[in-house]
């Protein structure tokens, strides 16, 4: 069985927000997502896969669809597959999430 310590996992990156893999099988991907302040996953979407995000740390600005809602550390909404969706941390403070992706584009 495979254990992980999500805390220990956190990486941040200065250039680009980090995505650090968690596990990564045939059907699903979970990872942590790292951005430092300014930084982003820019808004698209995927024709299958479903996408969860899950504030860990700190807040960030979430679009989904036509929606954009600030999330805060414990709150988590979900993508539909086909909907637009992306991640701004647009606050002075270092933003970290888990996201889950099934089934895996």
């Amino acid at each position: 069985m495979k254990v992980v310590n999500v805390k220990k996992s956190v990486a941040f990156s200065p250039e680009k927000m980090k995505k650090v893999s968690l596990f990564d099988t045939d059907n699903f991907f979970c990872d942590v997502y790292c951005l430092e302040p300014g930084q982003f996953q820019k808004i698209h979407s995927h024709d299958g896969p479903d996408k969860v995000y899950f504030v860990l740390e700190g807040k960030a600005m979430v679009t989904v669809g036509s929606e954009e809602r600030e999330l805060t550390a414990d709150e988590i909404t979900l993508a539909p597959n086909g909907q637009d969706h992306g991640v701004v941390n647009h606050t002075n403070e270092k933003l970290v999430m888990l996201v889950f992706m099934a089934p895996k584009p």
